[in-house]
């Protein structure tokens, strides 16, 4: 009975040792698979963005290469360098027909793009790769539905409507360039134009202009641009705001009054 009992209390104190080596094991693959997935996935998203750099320097060495240099440094005459500018500043170029550019001139002109966007994503990569440089916010949208339209239109007046015009229509500036009307221009485009400033445009960093103040921009130039809420009137004369409606309205009316001066005098 004795040598019974302590086989039995033999048997129990492995199948305790069993019980409790499985729970360390549960707990430990339980505390690892809460883990693994979050470095597995940081991992993967590394390995993402290399492959974009790749893929972007095998368009550079391509389609870039010859004008602005080995590494971004640029070409003398040919064009500049690109170490700082950033992604944001590749992609707008790129997505608006502008780069890569035919031919020397007073402007890039926008038109049908070369690369797809996906494709343009690459070269930023490899370009904020090289240099680092300003991005669009992921949170953009988000800026732009908080943004106070109000102080966009004090800072768009200060800041824009010089070039662009009081509402958004564009216009002509010295040595053969000009300033592109803003309708139907993506936010995000708009983000880009200021942090890249093509040709004439001044580069809107973040240390002249906050993401926030970009944004209330963005939404004050959306605001404008809608068809619904023309600032031109019913007769906009291209968009240049009421006073050119004004102007019409005082010359028709000086020429009416004149003719009418005449015939009258005419008559007497």
């Amino acid at each position: 009975m004795a040598a019974s009992a302590k086989r039995r209390r033999g048997w129990r104190k492995r199948l305790g040792a069993l019980a409790r080596f499985t729970g360390a094991l549960v707990i430990v693959g339980g505390l690892y698979s809460a883990f693994a997935p979050s470095l597995y996935a940081q991992e993967a998203e590394d390995n993402a963005i290399d492959s974009e750099v790749v893929k972007g320097q095998e368009l550079y060495d391509t389609s870039c290469i010859s004008c602005h240099g080995d590494n971004g440094e640029g070409v003398e005459g040919r064009g500049p360098s690109l170490i700082g500018i950033g992604s944001g500043a590749v992609e707008f170029q790129v997505n608006t027909g502008r780069m890569p550019m035919a031919a020397q001139g007073a402007q890039a002109p926008s038109g049908e793009p070369v690369f797809t966007e996906e494709e343009a994503e690459w070269l930023g990569a490899y370009i904020e790769y090289l240099g680092g440089g300003a991005e669009v916010p992921d949170d953009l949208e988000i800026l732009v539905e908080d943004a106070d339209t109000a102080e966009g239109g004090d800072l768009y007046r200060v800041n824009c409507s010089s070039c662009h015009g009081f509402a958004g229509g564009g216009g002509a500036l010295s040595s053969g360039a000009h300033a592109p009307d803003l309708i139907g221009v993506s936010d995000e485009e708009l983000y880009q134009a200021m942090l890249t400033g093509p040709q004439n445009m001044p580069v809107f960093a973040d240390n002249e202009l906050t993401p926030e103040q970009k944004a209330d921009i963005i939404a004050y130039v959306q605001y404008i641009v809608n068809d619904d809420k023309d600032p031109g009137g019913v007769f906009d004369l291209g968009r240049f705001g009421p006073s050119t409606e004004g102007l019409a309205i005082f010359l028709v009316g000086i020429s009416a009054l004149l003719l009418a001066t005449l015939w009258i005098a005419g008559k007497s």
